[in-house]
């Protein structure tokens, strides 16, 4: 019951995005001659795999039912980024008497501005997943449904498109839980919730994954009264307890109201929408502007006629091997579609594999990608690698390594201590096998650790090298030298002594 077009309003930075994606006087060429490779879907893993063969030479065609860029352009990555640094921005503003700075009175926001601001940087973004520079690219872009008719034969709105190769990239989208009364409101997902022009002065939000958490938060810190009910026990249930504890706190004293585990969740039409819980933690009646509904998503394989060409699929997604090979040896796909890992990041390699494995026959295997990952919480969460249960379940023995942020400069200084890296390796090396960050910018210092992974560099070699001083980052070299003083035994440190009492 959401609005249809996620381009609204249509004000003069959606109609340039509009421009852009899906242009109102796009022609689709004329199919002539087979293609080594058609694309089936205009998102990051549709992009990527698209213009990454035809930079090779490759003859390929791209199908995009509706906007270009997919979910992390339009209602996904950039819009939420934009606006969680809008709400960013007013939360230190409230906080800055902390550091001596007095702004006076209460802090207005312009939330209608501040989603201004958000049209116009996707907008300004919007020409690198143009159809005009993919056409440029020498892409053939159609715009139309597409359709198996046979193992290499597409329909796109009735024009006939002959194939080699094929890759669906066809992502998800947002999925509405069973819950009681939830069809008789018009709910918001995050396909629509960048529509907004007028901050919502009470919001429910129903998921307390990364999505709810994200826009809970924010909504929260623009000045919104939160309510956020959870469908598991606890927010991000899938991260480490300690760090989502961390991220907890800090949401609640940004006025995020948490209605607990909802038992018994249902939402309500009679005047407006309500409601009403019934959890460990009390049972709540409580009535909402706005509802956002963020649990789960759904594969978007509706229409494709899978089965006409033998194509695998599940609630989960379409069925591939390491190879991102679909049950149709000719057939790959990549990114949402087929992938637990729903990141943008993890699509666009998704992709790269999957030209060398459908252009070139080679052998590149999805499960040797190092995949991180953030929540872009206050502070965020990041994560690469196994987390310490996971590495349990497979019978991988394991070290741990804590760096707290109250131990580390910088993060004094900036008033950010509350966080902290942890490391696993594996027992009696340095072999990193996992990592989480709390920090403000998570997000960036993952990738150092996920570099030494991918690389086989171990925590010892992350300890000797130079970090500048003062950063967060050091955060992560001091575990290095965590590590070095584990090898410093009783046995060496009595050679040492020996060794140094004997050169006096």
């Amino acid at each position: 019951m959401a609005p249809v077009s996620p381009l609204m309003p249509q004000d003069e930075f959606n109609l340039q995005l509009e421009a852009d994606v899906h242009p109102c006087d796009w022609k689709n060429p004329t199919p002539s001659g087979r293609y080594n490779l058609v694309v089936i879907g205009g998102g990051t893993a549709g992009l990527v795999t698209a213009a990454g063969a035809a930079g090779l030479g490759a003859k390929v065609a791209l199908i995009e039912r509706s906007l270009m860029g997919g979910d992390c352009l339009n209602v996904g990555c950039v819009p939420s980024k934009a606006i969680i640094s809008a709400a960013r921005a007013a939360a230190a503003v409230r906080n800055a008497g902390e550091f001596g700075v007095n702004i006076g009175g209460d802090v207005q926001v312009d939330f209608g501005a501040a989603m201004r601001r958000m049209r116009r940087l996707r907008a300004r973004i919007s020409p690198h997943d143009s159809a005009r520079r993919f056409r440029d690219l020498g892409v053939d872009v159609y715009f139309g449904n597409a359709r198996f008719m046979n193992s290499d034969t597409i329909d796109v709105d009735g024009a006939r498109l002959n194939f080699k190769r094929a890759v669906i990239a066809t992502g998800a989208r947002a999925a509405a839980p069973p819950i009681p009364g939830l069809d008789a409101v018009a709910y918001l997902t995050n396909e629509t919730l960048f529509s907004l022009t007028e901050l919502p002065r009470r919001l429910g939000v129903i998921g307390a994954g990364p999505v709810g958490c994200e826009m809970a938060q924010a909504f929260a810190q623009f000045g919104s009264e939160v309510f956020l009910v959870e469908t598991e026990h606890g927010i991000l249930p899938r991260e480490d307890r300690d760090a989502a504890e961390i991220v907890q706190r800090r949401m609640v004293r940004d006025g995020v109201r948490r209605l607990g585990f909802g038992r018994n969740l249902v939402v309500r039409s009679n005047a407006g929408i309500r409601l009403t819980v019934e959890s460990q933690s009390g049972e709540y009646d409580e009535p909402v502007d706005q509802l956002l509904v963020a649990v789960g998503r759904t594969p978007n394989v509706e229409n494709l006629n899978l089965e006409a060409v033998g194509v695998a699929y599940h609630a989960q997604g379409i069925t591939v091997n390491e190879r991102m090979q679909t049950t149709h040896p000719m057939i790959y796909a990549a990114g949402d579609v087929c992938s637990s890992y729903q990141f943008t990041h993890a699509a666009d390699f998704m992709a790269r594999i999957v030209i060398q494995n459908a252009l070139f026959k080679g052998r590149k295997k999805s499960t040797s990608l190092v995949i991180p990952w953030c929540t872009y919480t206050t502070p965020e969460i990041a994560h690469v690698g196994l987390y310490e249960h996971e590495a349990k379940e497979k019978n991988i023995a394991v070290d741990t390594y804590l760096q707290k942020f109250q131990d580390v400069d910088r993060a004094i200084l900036d008033g950010d201590d509350e966080g902290f890296v942890k490391v696993h390796v594996k027992q009696g090396t340095d072999k990193i096998v996992g990592a989480t960050i709390v920090a403000s910018h998570a997000g960036d210092m993952i990738s150092e650790i996920s570099l030494a992974m991918t690389h086989g560099l171990g925590l010892s070699k992350i300890g000797s090298t130079i970090h500048p001083y003062p950063t967060q980052a050091e955060a992560i070299r001091k575990l290095g030298d965590q590590f070095s003083r584990t090898r410093l035994t009783p046995f060496v440190k009595a050679l040492f002594r020996k060794w140094l009492a004997w050169t006096r």
